[in-house]
C-alpha cells in the first residue's frame, strides 16, 4: 500500500498542476452584455516560456539552461513576489516630482502616455522616463473610446503617440493600454498589426475621483497582491503624493516592483493580446 507521503506528494503535484492550468487559462471581464474579453496572467506568460524554455534546455543541456537564465535580468518573478506600478495620461506637470520620488526610491514603471497636450507638451519627461529606465507605453492620442471609434481612428490613435514616443526615445512602444479598458475584437486585430500587446490592470485607487492621498493608498494596498498591476494616474493632484508611502508599505510586505515586461519575463506579451 503506497505510502502516506507518497500520496501526500502525489495530490500536492495534482494541485500544482491544476494551479498552474488555471493561471495558463484565460480569464474573463464581462464588457457589456454577453461580450466576454479574453485576457492572460503575467504568471501564464512566465509559465508558458518556462514550459518552452524546458524543452529547448533537455536538447541543449547545460549551455542551454545558463543562457535561459542569463535572459531574465535582475528579477525573477517566478522565485520573486513582484508587482507593476503603471501610470496613465501623462506626461503632466506632476510627472517631473514622480519621477524624482522613483528615482529615490529605486522603482521602476509603466507609464502609458496620451499624445495630445502630454507627450507634444513634456517632451522632456518622455525622454526621462526612458532614459531613467521606466518603460514607456501607448495611451492613444487623444483619449479616444477605441471600441466607438472607426478602424482608420483607431489606427491613428495608436500609431501616432507609438511614432512620437520612438523619435523622443528611440524605442518603439510593444504595449498600449486603452482608455476605459474598453476593447473588442476590431482593438486586437490593429493593435496586432501595429505589433502592440494591450495591457490593463488588477488593482485600481480611482484616482479620478478624489484628491485624498490617504485614500488612495489605501485602495491599493488593499487590492494588492503579487503579480498584480496597479492603475494610478499622475495627473491628478492625490496621485503623486501617495506614491511615497504606497512604495514603502508595499515593500515592507515583501513586493518587488518591476515594469510590466519584467513581470513577464521569460515570456513576452504577445500582439493583439490583453493581460492583466
Amino acid at each position: 500500500m503506497p505510502s502516506l507521503t507518497r500520496k501526500m506528494t502525489k495530490t500536492g503535484t495534482r494541485l500544482r498542476a491544476l494551479a498552474t492550468f488555471a493561471a495558463a487559462a484565460s480569464l474573463t471581464l464581462a464588457l457589456s452584455g454577453c461580450t466576454k474579453l479574453e485576457t492572460h496572467s503575467p504568471s501564464s506568460v512566465r509559465d508558458a516560456a518556462d514550459a518552452s524554455a524546458t524543452e529547448a534546455d533537455t536538447g541543449a543541456g547545460a549551455n542551454g539552461a545558463q543562457a535561459r537564465a542569463s535572459g531574465l535580468g535582475t528579477v525573477d518573478c517566478a522565485h520573486t513576489k513582484c508587482i507593476a506600478l503603471t501610470f496613465d495620461a501623462g506626461p503632466s506637470e506632476n510627472s517631473a516630482r514622480l519621477l524624482d520620488i522613483l528615482k529615490e526610491k529605486q522603482v521602476p514603471a509603466t507609464f502609458f502616455l496620451l499624445g495630445k497636450r502630454h507627450i507634444d507638451t513634456y517632451p522632456e519627461l518622455v525622454r526621462r522616463m526612458s532614459d531613467e529606465g521606466h518603460e514607456v507605453a501607448s495611451h492613444t492620442w487623444t483619449h479616444k473610446i477605441l471600441t466607438d471609434a472607426e478602424p482608420d481612428e483607431i489606427r491613428e490613435e495608436l500609431e501616432r503617440p507609438n511614432k512620437e514616443i520612438e523619435r523622443l526615445t528611440g524605442k518603439r512602444p510593444t504595449l498600449m493600454r486603452p482608455p476605459q479598458g474598453r476593447t473588442d475584437d476590431t482593438v486586437h486585430d490593429i493593435c496586432r498589426e501595429l505589433g502592440l500587446a494591450e495591457v490593463l490592470w488588477s488593482v485600481t485607487a480611482k484616482d479620478y475621483k478624489t484628491n485624498d492621498s490617504g485614500l488612495i493608498t489605501e485602495r491599493v494596498l488593499d487590492q494588492s497582491s503579487r503579480d498584480g498591476i496597479i492603475l494610478l494616474h499622475d495627473i491628478y493632484d492625490g496621485t503623486v503624493p501617495a506614491v511615497p508611502g504606497i512604495i514603502d508599505a508595499l515593500k515592507k510586505r515583501g513586493y518587488v516592483f518591476v515594469t510590466v515586461p519584467q513581470l513577464m519575463a521569460p515570456g513576452k506579451a504577445e500582439p493583439g493580446k490583453v493581460y492583466r
